[in-house]
């Protein structure tokens, strides 16, 4: 079954609740035919550990809400739940979740793998805007999932704000992707779903002959591939990482953006 404005296919996307960035680079990356539906994933926890472990965890209330909408796919745009919670107990929570749905249920880190191996990379690089403990975090987690992780460069958090990693800009994300030192890697994550990073990959595909992708760019990419019956390859991911069909949108969207 299809919809008016998703003849190809419908994604239901979970957000973190504060997350000011899913929603508007979904917005730019979606193909003509895809469109989403977003349900907010909510915690009362007090620390960010425990939030973002209860997303995870309460992922089956979370896709509850979509009830009997026909999506063929489920998008978890949080990737800070999955190196808190491991690989074990992402990988099974998928698995359960798959059986249940009958859909594919893609994570942001999952999705990254899947761009990572479509290359053919095992030695790669990060940006992260993380704060110490979850950069720690995330490097356990590619390591656990067989990456070298090479290097690291981090992006200055925008302390003060309402959040330090909502609020960054893509300016200091793309800083922080032009430090990242050329012919080490084989390709690079650009981490976080709340970091803007669509402009920065526009400016720099690569770093050196690395290809640059981000957790939102590859979670929309695997997201498509999932709704259209697309195998995943080296071929379809590259085009992406250069932008195909999303950068005409980024550059229509952007530039009818007020001047900051």
């Amino acid at each position: 079954m299809s919809v008016e404005y998703a003849p190809l296919g419908l994604v239901g996307v979970l957000t973190p609740q504060a997350n000011t960035t899913v929603e508007p680079e979904f917005a730019i990356l979606w193909p003509p035919g895809i469109a989403m539906l977003n349900a907010r994933m909510t915690s009362t926890k007090p620390t960010i550990i425990a939030r973002l472990l209860d997303y995870l965890r309460d992922l089956p209330g979370a896709a509850a809400q979509f009830a009997n909408a026909p999506i063929k796919a489920l998008a978890f745009a949080c990737t800070g739940a999955s190196y808190y919670a491991g690989v074990a107990e992402e990988d099974a929570l998928v698995a359960s979740m798959e059986d249940r749905l009958g859909i594919p249920v893609i994570t942001a880190a999952r999705a990254v793998c899947d761009a990572f191996h479509a290359v053919g990379a095992t030695r790669i690089g990060l940006v992260s805007p993380y704060p110490d403990d979850l950069t720690q975090a995330a490097i356990g987690y590619w390591q656990a999932r067989g990456f070298e992780v090479a290097e690291v460069s981090r992006g200055a958090m925008a302390d003060g704000s309402f959040h330090p990693i909502y609020a960054m800009s893509a300016a200091g994300a793309a800083a922080a992707l032009a430090a990242l030192p050329a012919g080490r890697v084989q390709a690079v994550a650009m981490l976080g779903t709340g970091m803007p990073t669509l402009g920065p990959i526009r400016g720099q595909p690569f770093v050196g002959e690395a290809p640059v992708t981000s957790c939102m760019h590859a979670l929309a990419w695997r997201s498509i591939c999932a709704v259209t019956d697309v195998a995943p390859s080296r071929e379809n991911f590259l085009a992406w990482v250069q932008g195909e069909g999303w950068h005409a949108r980024y550059g229509e969207r952007m530039g009818a953006m007020p001047a900051r």
